[in-house]
């Protein structure tokens, strides 16, 4: 029997992602926290984010937190989405166990990556919750979400996951990184978790093109439909976190607001969540590898889907 060998363009490309977990690799410890704590007089999400610059009614102390409850449920939703990505990630480098072995280093590289970050956000949300008042709720399971998500196909879940991987980056770049004016800690958290997903973003995408090679046309188009199913249910966890996070500003805030104030209120935690974890995603290098991959019907039922969220 003649064995399959890994072309060797490929292989280079593991060889750098490993190359740049070495140099990449830091401690939660002694590389990201540094005997520091949260700056509370300090915003943690960018208004690009948070959305907070566009309640004019509000008091920069308000807007302040608001960025702070956002960027708390922010860490919760990357620590709940790599527990799927770490078991995601750890399944698919079974198809290297016995082929290309930088390939399987580079992917365990990764599995373990994600289990750090797990732990990081766990850290980080007990920092938080020294620092605010009680009463937050993150509602989500991670583990029963884990279940759910994994119930897909490996096309489906892989598009999700690269889709994630590729918003952490944009987010940081363009949102996170320039704003001077965020806590020190929150950026350095952020800095080192998007270093690591730099690389974990080339090979989603380098595993999600081997698994798309092997879709029939129909597989494909079922697999797009799942994918569907996966971007509704993420907005269904967004609509339950942003309900309780606006509940918790308006009841921690110290003031009341009129009916139409709270109402607002709601309408931009949702969709500012909405924009953080779908829209944004949605445009740029995540759009222009699906559409590599799918007929000009399966996106324009994807776009179909993405309508009523984006409003």
């Amino acid at each position: 029997m003649q064995r399959a060998v890994q072309p060797l363009t490929e292989t280079r490309r593991y060889a750098k992602a490993i190359d740049a977990s070495k140099r990449m690799r830091f401690d939660i410890d002694r590389d990201v926290i540094r005997g520091r704590a949260f700056d509370f007089t300090k915003k943690f999400l960018p208004d690009g984010l948070s959305k907070a610059g566009e309640l004019a009614f509000l008091s920069e102390r308000e807007k302040r937190l608001v960025s702070q409850i956002q960027g708390r449920s922010y860490a919760n939703i990357f620590g709940l989405v790599e527990r799927f990505i770490a078991a995601k990630v750890l399944e698919v480098s079974r198809e290297h166990w016995f082929g290309d072995q930088v390939a399987l280093e580079a992917l365990v590289r990764f599995t373990d990556e994600e289990i750090k970050h797990q732990e990081m956000f766990r850290r980080i949300e007990r920092m938080i919750a020294a620092g605010m008042p009680e009463g937050y709720t993150f509602l989500p399971d991670p583990n029963a979400v884990a279940q759910a998500v994994l119930g897909k196909s490996t096309w489906a879940v892989l598009a999700l996951i690269c889709h994630i991987e590729l918003f952490v980056l944009a987010h940081y770049r363009e949102s996170i990184d320039p704003d001077a004016h965020l806590s020190a800690l929150w950026k350095d958290v952020f800095l080192h978790h998007w270093r690591e997903e730099s690389q974990h973003a080339l090979l989603d995408e380098m595993e999600w093109a081997r698994e798309d090679a092997r879709l029939s046309p129909e597989g494909r188009d079922h697999a797009v439909s799942e994918l569907i199913e996966l971007v509704g249910a993420v907005d269904g966890i967004l609509q339950m976190q942003a309900a309780a996070d606006a509940d918790y500003f308006l009841r921690i805030c110290g003031r009341t607001f009129v009916r139409e104030e709270a109402q607002r209120i709601r309408a931009t935690f949702l969709a500012a969540y909405r924009w953080q974890y779908i829209l944004s995603g949605v445009q740029g290098r995540f759009g222009e590898v699906l559409g590599r991959m799918i007929t000009p019907a399966q996106f324009e039922r994807v776009a179909a889907a993405l309508a009523p969220i984006a409003g």
